[in-house]
């Protein structure tokens, strides 16, 4: 069974920085193309990064540009969002999701298989 579990959230005061990890179970993560979302309260789930099978990543929003960064560790079947500089509109659900296919830009409706999510709070 095909499975995404996030972890790393947590609460983190602003300039704070956070790993987020999402432990991949049931396939061969290195398959797949990856991303990272997500939905703060009362707003639309956005995209972050995405990542294709080849390592090349692929920014989803302007607003986390230098700040944020996608990888993967294809031995541990695992991906990882390093986010750095944080701010409090960084307060959010966070998402990894995954797709056998392929995405022309990222972008949610691309990806099939999604996490639980975990929560991010920027807060002093």
């Amino acid at each position: 069974q095909l499975q995404l579990v996030e972890s790393g959230g947590g609460l983190v005061q602003p300039g704070g920085s956070l790993r987020l990890s999402c432990a991949a179970s049931g396939f061969t993560l290195s398959s797949y193309e990856i991303g990272w979302f997500r939905q703060a309260p009362g707003k639309e789930r956005e995209a972050i990064e995405c990542m294709r099978r080849n390592g090349e990543a692929t920014t989803g929003a302007d607003s986390v540009k230098g700040r944020f960064t996608i990888s993967r560790d294809n031995a541990k079947n695992t991906m990882y969002l390093q986010m750095n500089s944080l701010k409090s509109e960084d307060t959010a659900i966070y998402y990894c999701a995954a797709t056998r296919g392929f995405y022309y830009n990222c972008a949610e409706h691309f990806f099939g298989s999604w996490g639980q999510g975990t929560q991010v709070t920027v807060s002093s």
